[in-house]
């Protein structure tokens, strides 16, 4: 997409193990517009967060690398940037808000400071101006007291609290882009309700781009308009929120569609989707899904099938679709 915010492509990232070379992210393409949610689901160990680090250069290494691919924010290839470069985006132009706030913030450091650093460092704002408008985003993020709690430490917030806090850190400087990796996780469906209208007011109000990393269809269904699925490692389908929960095309979505528990549907027992995700360090020859696919065939365990694109605004990598795609391109 030649107009957008954040266009990925061919990205992987590889730790080197002991164990073997870990494919935690193999060859994904993604891309954000301005002002866009994208949701970024599947199970967990699929690449999700991994994907997310690239983006900001956050990856650990070692023993992890990227091997492959682009990353261009606003038309920049941030694998390409310098340290200091990336030091200057994320925070100013990258806000992040990470799953576990309570390991994200600073124990010994408190609330006022850690929400005024990006004001200081970014903006050169001075502290004293930086923990006023602090006050202020503390406020608006409906943090109670919010002029007392600029002396609070994390561990005297609750976990709701504390994931406020994070919101107003990575949103004090007005990004173009937020990179939420399962902001709602440790909360109760009440606060996860809370913080996710909360994250959709901010967002819509700055014009803020988000990628949102959750394993939770539900939180999608919510908060994002694009949905695209992971697994093993690769993206399986992109599509609409609308079109993708009203008919999923790769089996692994209809699967996780499946498994959401629904209240009142009457639907009786949960399906699962049988057998685990291969390892990272697994050699996958075919389709990843293959070995838990109930509609594989001979050719799924042999070749991978490309993303393509088989309905308007709609790519999934599945060879059930060769027909569809060879309808579509022609």
């Amino acid at each position: 997409m030649s107009d957008a915010l954040l266009d990925i492509r061919g990205l992987s990232v590889y730790f080197f193990t002991p164990e073997g070379i870990g494919r935690a992210v193999d060859a994904v393409d993604l891309s954000i517009a301005p002002g866009e949610t994208l949701g970024l689901v599947g199970e967990s160990g699929c690449g999700k967060s991994v994907t997310s680090l690239a983006v900001v250069g956050l990856v650990p290494s070692p023993p992890g690398r990227v091997v492959a691919g682009e990353v261009r924010f606003l038309g920049r290839d941030l694998l390409q940037a310098d340290p200091e470069t990336l030091r200057r985006i994320r925070g100013r132009e990258i806000g992040m808000i990470f799953q576990e706030p309570m390991t994200a913030l600073n124990p010994v450091l408190t609330i006022g400071r850690q929400v005024a650093e990006p004001l200081v460092a970014h903006l050169g704002i001075s502290r004293t101006d930086a923990l006023k408008q602090a006050a202020r985003w503390l406020d608006r993020v409906r943090i109670p007291s919010a002029q007392k709690r600029l002396g609070s430490y994390p561990h005297e917030l609750s976990g709701g609290m504390r994931q406020r806090v994070m919101i107003a850190m990575a949103m004090i400087c007005r990004p173009r882009l937020l990179v939420a990796d399962e902001p709602t996780t440790a909360l109760d469906m009440t606060l996860q309700r809370q913080v996710l209208a909360l994250m959709g007011e901010l967002k819509a109000e700055l014009d803020t781009a988000m990628l949102l990393i959750t394993h939770d269809l539900g939180v999608v269904a919510q908060t994002a308009g694009r949905v695209a699925v992971m697994y093993a490692g690769r993206v399986v389908e992109t599509a609409d929120v609308g079109p993708l929960f009203a008919g999923p095309l790769h089996p692994y979505t209809q699967g996780l569609l499946r498994s959401m528990p629904l209240l009142g549907a009457g639907r009786g027992r949960l399906h699962e989707i049988l057998g685990t995700v291969p390892a990272a360090t697994d050699p996958i020859r075919g389709c990843p899904f293959a070995g838990r696919c109930p509609s594989s065939f001979d050719r799924c365990r042999h070749e991978a099938p490309a993303m393509e694109t088989v309905r308007p605004e709609r790519q999934v990598s599945c060879w059930l679709y060769e027909d569809s795609k060879q309808e579509t391109t022609g």
